[in-house]
């Protein structure tokens, strides 16, 4: 059971265990969230990639491979727009994970399965 939980974020403890909705490490006698451990690990190693698989970072340049519908704009945007310096986000809406600004259209967010990198 200890096998599944992680170490201790203060002195790397392998011996960890639950009490109650904490972990504590016997060790240096830290408590804290499982929720906050698993936080800092998925950040660190969540990998965002586009319709082909490439690997996205901030400020990469994608071009959008669909044409996608946009409420309020009769003409939405046409696939092979480019987007210019994309920013990554964590808490996009409904799967939306790029945050962009599009020229004409102006600020919006984009799902990463809908751009490929340029």
């Amino acid at each position: 059971m200890s096998e599944s939980l992680p170490p201790c974020p203060q002195c790397s403890s392998a011996y960890t265990y639950e009490m109650g909705a904490l972990l504590v490490c016997p060790e240096c006698g830290h408590e804290w969230s499982p929720s906050e451990a698993t936080g800092d690990v998925t950040a660190a190693e969540r990998v965002i990639q586009d319709a082909v698989g490439n690997v996205l970072a901030d400020g990469d340049t994608v071009t959008v491979v669909k044409t996608l519908k946009v409420k309020g704009s009769p003409s939405g945007i046409k696939a092979g727009t480019k987007v210019r310096n994309i920013r990554l986000i964590e808490d996009g809406v409904d799967g939306h994970d790029i945050d962009c600004k599009i020229d004409g259209f102006g600020p919006m967010q984009l799902k990463s399965s809908v751009v490929k990198k340029a």
